[in-house]
This record gives structure tokens, sequence and C-alpha cells, in this order.
């Protein structure tokens, strides 16, 4: 399968604008630049019926949250996502995947809210956890009038991982029932070793070289690349977590290790829909300004939410 053009497009956007790899310069230059680039790749900010931003209580103090009520979301009883943006546990912030909250929030009728996590290397693993973790418990304590059986918890990339970590200790009890997933080019085996890392390491956006980069600055020592709450598809069992939407890009270093995880939810009786864009990059939902098919992805999830927690509905 080719490359779709928007994502061709969206590849020599972002040569043309130079700069250096991530993995060559320093963690606050990755962040900057990686900042600079939001109004070149993002789609439309558009409104939603309310927005606010409140401090929740976190394990090692305040944890900032970004809260979306999108049109059509009532007022009680209201359907939820917890979404936890990607950036390789380094880069990102409340503002890098405020488009798709917002995009999320109007489409399933929902109160959305993002967690302004923890990242390294400042705060390694589990810190970002267990502030994902923190931001759960505030929805599932129903002040913000969500319906405690109609939360969902998503994520694009690293936010894929924590959120695949978090819906599996939601599984055995240690956060809050979750009613559903979205995993969007989840990243689930930080040993790196799959095919696609050789298919598309370089050429492709996310390079293999800088994805080394991120997970070494998550991990605070090698033994933690074999913990699943690191790399969730070596988990001992993946039955019994929430139904799951995953989202695969084909031309993506992370899309054999994402695909291996959602064979793995549907072989141990775990509901999924597998959403292959054979030729989509990694970050394509983030590049709503060039790529057509990044609000598609957001729709097709969406669709599924509502029919998801409609059945879960109190």
């Amino acid at each position: 399968m080719t490359l779709d053009p928007d994502a061709q497009r969206a590849l020599e956007i972002g040569r043309a604008a130079g700069g250096e790899p991530f993995e060559n310069g320093s963690v606050a230059a990755a962040r900057t630049a990686y900042i600079a680039s939001f109004p070149t790749q993002q789609g439309d900010r558009e409104p939603v019926a309310a927005t606010e931003q409140r401090q929740v209580d976190g394990p090692n103090g305040p944890v900032t949250v970004r809260i979306h009520r999108g049109i059509g979301a009532p007022r009680t009883g209201a359907r939820a996502v917890l979404y936890l943006h990607g950036g390789g546990w380094v880069i990102g912030n409340l503002d890098s995947h405020d488009d798709i909250c917002r995009w999320l929030a109007n489409l399933g009728n929902a109160v959305v809210v993002c967690p302004d996590y923890r990242l390294a290397p400042e705060h390694k693993f589990p810190a970002g956890l267990e502030d994902c973790a923190a931001a759960l418990r505030f929805m599932a304590a129903g002040e913000l009038g969500i319906g405690p059986t109609r939360i969902a918890v998503a994520g694009d990339s690293a936010g894929g991982n924590l959120a695949a970590v978090l819906a599996l200790l939601a599984r055995d009890g240690l956060a809050p029932p979750l009613a559903a997933q979205i995993l969007i080019y989840p990243n689930t085996d930080a040993r790196q070793t799959t095919d696609s890392y050789r298919r598309f390491g370089d050429g492709f956006g996310l390079t293999a070289a800088t994805m080394a980069w991120f997970r070494d600055h998550y991990v605070q020592r090698l033994d933690d690349i074999a913990d699943w709450r690191v790399s969730p598809l070596l988990a001992s069992s993946l039955a019994g977590a929430p139904p799951a939407f995953v989202v695969i890009a084909g031309h993506d270093i992370l899309a054999d290790e994402g695909t291996a995880y959602a064979e793995r939810l549907r072989a141990e009786g775990v509901p999924l829909v597998l959403r292959h864009w054979p030729g989509q990059i990694h970050g394509f939902v983030s590049m709503g300004r060039h790529i057509l098919a990044a609000r598609q992805a957001v729709s097709e999830a969406a669709a599924w939410l509502r029919l998801e927690t409609r059945a879960q509905a109190d």
C-alpha cells in the first residue's frame, strides 16, 4: 500500500520546515520545537459547549486537567473520555492534542478530560501513569455529572500506551472501572524489535532513533522495559479488559505492536474494533490541517463510543 497523498504532503511539509531530530538536541529544545509545530499541523479547534481547567489531587501534588463538555453532552449521566496525549512520555501538553479532545467531545456528546501528566525525564515511569490514574479517580467521583459506568479512556501513541495500561489496572480493580478504551497507534512493546521498526524506521515521521530516545528517557532502568505497565503487550493476560477500538497507521513503526495487541485482545475475548488506515503515518490524527483521515478516524471512534457507552448506560 502506498502512502496516502495527504500523508505524503504532511511529511513533505515537515521536511521543508527543517529542524533537528529530537534525539540530536535537548529535551527542552524538543518541547519547544513540538509546541511550534502545532499551528502547522492541527485541525480546527472547534467550539464546545464549555471548557474549564482545574487542579485535581495527584500522588505527588496537583494535576492540571482541561475539561471540554461537548455540544449535546447532558449535565448529568454524561458519557466521558479521559484522553491521554501522545508525545513519547517526554513532550506534549494540554494544547498539543486539544483539537482531538474537542472533536471527541462534540462527536461523542461527551465530557472529555485531558490531564497535563508529568513528563520524563524529570518524572520517569510510573509518574505520568500515576497522574492519569488520579485524573480517572476525579472523573469517577461524580463531580462533573459523569455517568460512572460510561467512562472511557483514550490516547494516542505514548498516550495509547498509558490508556492501555490504565484499562488493565481498571480491570484489576486498581483504578476506577472503565466502559471502553480507544487506542490510537498505541505503543505496546518497549522492546522495539518488531518488523515495522525495520520497514518504517526512517522517512515516515516518527523514527526508530527518536522512539528509542523517548523510551530511554521514560524508563528508570532497563528492567522496566519488560514491565507490563511499560509494555502492556507483555501482560500475562488481557482477558476482561474493557471493549477496545484500536487505530493502526499502516506506515508506522508502531504498526506491528499495535496490531499484535489488538489481536491478543480479540483472542482473549475482549470485544474489539480494529481499524487499519494502511496509507497513513504515525501521528496522522494530530495532522488534521493536512490529513482528511484525521477527523474521519476520530469520527469513527466517537460513533463506536456512543454505541458502546449506550449499552453501559446507568
